[in-house]
């Protein structure tokens, strides 16, 4: 493994800034432009999905109420502690990308690609997968209409959107 230098933080200096101020003096291209609203309403959308209802109904059949609440408590702390990690990488070192650049830097340039490509991988099948789930929960509300339909819509809607 490579040995990466980390800068020091000298807090005995009378002209000690936070570390927002360092952040935004060695990199310039970096500018906070969510308020704490923004990253909310992203942190609820992200967790209240369709998926959420559909895969909810599966694990209570297959485990029990009880179970599903283990299940659901031992994968939220495990996304936690990752959080945390990321969260503390980040206030360290606040680089443009997401977490395969930090996995470049500290692990080796060839994980840090193949991370990337997984994360890439991992959001084409969740936008997949969400998009089925779509439909399978209007076939619920609308049982005469065609799943793969709802499917479509809600693909352009969201392509749509992303223009």
């Amino acid at each position: 493994m490579k040995e990466v230098a980390v800068p020091s933080v000298d807090n005995s200096s009378s002209d000690h800034q936070p570390p927002n101020e360092v952040a935004s003096e060695s990199h310039d291209e970096l500018q906070r432009g969510l308020d704490s609203r923004h990253m909310n309403m992203i942190a609820i959308g992200g967790a209240i999905g369709t998926g959420l209802f559909l895969a909810s109904g599966a694990t209570i059949s297959q485990a029990g109420p009880g179970g599903a609440l283990v299940a659901f408590v031992v994968i939220g702390l495990m996304v936690f502690l990752l959080m945390q990690s990321l969260g503390e990488m980040s206030a360290l070192m606040p680089v443009p990308g997401a977490f395969e650049t930090y996995a470049t830097r500290f692990v080796s340039p060839s994980f840090g690609f193949a991370l990337g490509w997984n994360y890439w991988f991992n959001w084409a099948i969740t936008v997949a997968a969400e998009l089925s789930a779509a439909g399978i929960v209007m076939q619920y509300w609308l049982p005469d209409s065609p799943g793969w339909v709802w499917s479509v819509i809600f693909l352009t809607i969201l392509v749509v959107l992303n223009l």
